[in-house]
């Protein structure tokens, strides 16, 4: 199987709601998705187009590439049909397997059988055809493959990307309740900003929204933080595929003069992680990092863009508590912000309400388990009546 010059199936999975953001992603890179789905998009291209795609994604977890589509109605159904395929010439004998899956199917409850019977197909065949048989485990450093079984239905693929591209390689330390990357990612895409008028963080916590922003800015993709992916563990790898296209990143970056982005804190310790985090990204010197009350946070001329993502409250004594931050935040923003955008990413609507703004916009998402949204404000210089009456009347 000549994979890195063959064209395939790739499906790009994502978290739940990330779509429309990947789907975004992929079409800027020059792709042409064939569709959509609630954790994915599904497209055409080799494996040397999945590296492209493991290095400039922002949003995207797994870059699969499609092997084959069976029928099964057993794992001996999966084990018989995988050990005919020519594993020896996609993994070396001296290689790392592990394997993944995802499986809805009446013979299985426990997904890790089914994962043991790929790993034995594989494994069973390098054997009978080479006298050698690779390593195997549950670590994602080196090959990966994925099943895909649905009913009667199922798809082999390999993972390209192995550890998941969610994480973006530059939070060794993650504070408290931290935003996954992916996530912080696709909410500032949701903002619409312009990536060259202010961006203001307060409460930021380590700051996983303001560096994204920092990184989205200046066209840093993640993949300049990463050098090991699943790909390059397969036989017939081209190390100057990966090489061209790491150069293109380092060509990609750009200055964006008087860019300010704001990150506030009344934490000191979130402040001091937050500079660590974002030295890793390489953006440290592009943050303005404060400490101190939201409420003393400084705010640029207008318009810009205003990010809370203030904590959700877990138990009611939190809960009362956090009605009047979310109170001042509506005050700061009505009174502080105006001519900005206000967003707030929060998992608790009944808090959302203390904030007495009435929202644009609620962008739905998912953290973890928590269903939540990122509402948007329009935060008018005067009243939003003024406003209406500027506009020149086109009554005759």
């Amino acid at each position: 199987m000549d994979i890195f010059n063959e064209k395939k199936k790739i499906v790009v999975t994502c978290k739940k709601r990330l779509a429309p953001f990947l789907f975004e992603e992929i079409t800027e890179l020059g792709f042409v998705p064939e569709r959509s789905f609630s954790t994915g998009v599904e497209l055409e291209g080799t494996m040397a187009d999945c590296i492209r795609l493991n290095l400039n994604l922002r949003c995207g977890s797994q870059v699969l590439y499609s092997l084959k589509k069976f029928r099964a109605n057993s794992p001996e159904d999966v084990y018989n049909f995988l050990i005919q395929m020519p594993w020896e010439s996609l993994i070396a004998t001296d290689g790392y397997l592990s394997v993944n899956s995802t499986v809805d199917h009446f013979t299985v409850n426990n997904n890790m059988f089914v994962n043991v019977k790929v790993k034995d197909a594989i494994c069973d065949r390098i054997r009978r055809e080479t006298a050698k048989r690779p390593d195997s485990g549950s670590y994602l450093d080196k090959s990966v493959v994925f099943l895909f079984w649905k009913e009667e239905s199922a798809e082999i693929f390999i993972d390209t990307s192995g550890e998941t591209l969610a994480k973006h390689n530059y939070r060794k330390i993650p504070g408290k309740a931290p935003m996954l990357e992916g996530l912080a990612s696709a909410t500032v895409l949701a903002t619409k900003w312009d990536r060259q008028s202010p961006f203001v963080n307060p409460m930021c916590g380590s700051s996983t929204v303001a560096i994204e922003a920092v990184l989205l800015a200046t066209n840093r993709r993640p993949g300049l933080l990463r050098t090991n992916y699943s790909f390059m563990h397969f036989l017939g790898y081209d190390e100057s595929v990966y090489a061209t296209e790491y150069r293109k990143l380092e060509e990609g970056i750009k200055e964006v003069p008087g860019l300010k982005v704001i990150a506030t804190d009344i934490d000191t310790d979130a402040i001091e992680i937050s500079k660590v985090n974002a030295g890793l990204a390489g953006v440290e010197h592009l943050i303005e990092f404060g400490l101190g009350d939201f409420e003393n946070t400084s705010i640029p001329t207008a318009p810009g863009i205003i990010f809370f993502n203030p904590e959700y409250g877990e138990r009611l004594g939190d809960e009362i508590e956090l009605e009047v931050t979310y109170a001042r935040m509506g005050d700061f923003m009505k009174k502080k912000c105006q001519g900005y955008r206000g967003y707030v990413f929060t998992g608790n609507l009944e808090l959302a309400k203390k904030i007495g703004l009435k929202a644009k916009r609620r962008i739905e998402f998912y953290t973890s388990s928590i269903d939540c949204r990122l509402l948007e404000y329009e935060l008018y210089a005067g009243s939003k009546r003024e406003k209406v009456e500027e506009q020149p009347s086109t009554t005759k």
